[in-house]
């Protein structure tokens, strides 16, 4: 049984409840399109009545589900909310409408919605209804749950996880363009539900012409999860019209995004089904593509997670733009390349850019161990 601290103000059931509201939010992690992932838990009289998360495609809401499991029994309740009820009209009635019809008595909120249509307006409609509110408990959770979406409203980007399969000595392959299987089953399996909980997946040009990735989650039970595959290529050369990821996007859909070097070369993709989008080359002389506006492009998608898989100078590219807001680094202990292998990030040494962030996790996967890293607030 996990342990619970209760924060200032409340107590430890109120902790325990908001903990497995958090739980049914992680689970919906991934599948809710363009809304945040909200777990809601309805309690009366200590015990739970009603639980609901948001579902696939992000409708209905987390707090009707649970008011419709527990019907009366909702009058008098307390709900535990892990993202501050909405207070507009869109494709559905606002949550906040539903919880005052159904007569909560109390409503424990980890923290407010970012959202400008919400942002205090749910809490307020609530306190006006005589409903007692209170909002903060396990906010940091919350907020490390939700840091796609808050991060979408306020910079305009999603959240970006880099991940990483390195070898002892620091190699993502044996040499340039040479497939290379590096970590075990166990951590694949990790990697790929890594996938199930983004909206977005990102490797290079390179990536498609020497791996020929399908990009998609194979976990059992969890195949429907597979996030929008995204290739990136400055001038789509080299980048075969007939790989996996192209040959099945009309079944999962495929984004590439490129710049008007690459337009003609486009076209065949689109015949294939995959979407293509334009966009500038970066600032600097490198010749690159500009990684600042490809993210806007998928901020403007509603793409909250995105998940960068590879290759080297990809990895190295968001790096060096500053935007890698976590790490996984996935590293085989067992397992070296030597000097002739490709360096993780395209000549960047690993443990200069690591120094610039906090490990959070570290979880041994079989043979391999799997690092979680956040970027350090400056």
């Amino acid at each position: 049984m996990a342990h619970v601290c209760a924060a200032e103000g409340f107590s430890h059931d109120d902790a325990w409840h908001m903990h497995h509201a958090l739980r049914l939010a992680w689970a919906a992690l991934g599948r809710t399109a363009e809304n945040p992932a909200v777990g809601c838990v309805i309690v009366r009289d200590g015990r739970v009545v009603g639980t609901g998360a948001t579902a696939a495609g992000g409708r209905p809401h987390a707090e009707p589900q649970a008011l419709a499991m527990a019907g009366e029994q909702a009058r008098g309740a307390t709900a535990y909310v892990t993202l501050e009820p909405c207070a507009h009209h869109g494709q559905t009635p606002p949550c906040t409408e539903a919880l005052i019809a159904a007569g909560v008595a109390r409503v424990v909120v980890a923290m407010p919605d970012p959202d400008p249509r919400v942002n205090g307006g749910g809490l307020k409609l609530l306190a006006e209804a005589g409903i007692d509110t209170a909002v903060g408990l396990l906010e940091p959770e919350a907020r490390r749950l939700l840091s796609g979406f808050i991060r979408r409203h306020a910079e305009g980007r999603p959240q970006v996880l880099l991940k990483l399969a390195v070898s002892a000595d620091g190699m993502i392959a044996a040499e340039p363009g040479a497939p290379t299987a590096i970590t075990s089953d166990m951590a694949l399996r990790r990697a790929h539900l890594m996938r199930a909980q983004s909206d977005a997946i990102l490797v290079g040009g390179g990536t498609v012409r020497a791996d020929d990735p399908m990009l998609t989650c194979r976990l059992p039970g969890l195949e429907d999860r597979s996030p929008l595959r995204i290739v990136l290529s400055r001038a789509l050369e080299g980048v075969p019209p007939d790989a996996k990821v192209f040959a099945t996007a009309g079944e999962v859909p495929t984004v590439v995004f490129c710049t008007p070097a690459g337009r003609d070369r486009a076209l065949a993709l689109k015949q294939r089904h995959a979407a293509v989008r334009i966009v500038p080359m970066a600032a600097d002389a490198g010749g690159n593509i500009s990684v600042q506006a490809v993210l806007a492009k998928l901020a403007e998608m509603k793409i909250n997670r995105l998940m960068v898989e590879g290759g080297a100078r990809v990895a190295r590219a968001f790096i060096e733009a500053g935007v890698v807001d976590e790490i996984a680094l996935f590293q085989a202990p067992q397992v070296r390349l030597g000097t002739g292998g490709v360096q993780a990030l395209a000549g960047l040494a690993l443990e200069e850019v690591l120094a610039g962030y906090r490990l959070m996790q570290e979880l041994p996967l079989g043979p391999d161990v799997l690092r979680r890293y956040e970027r350090q607030q400056a």
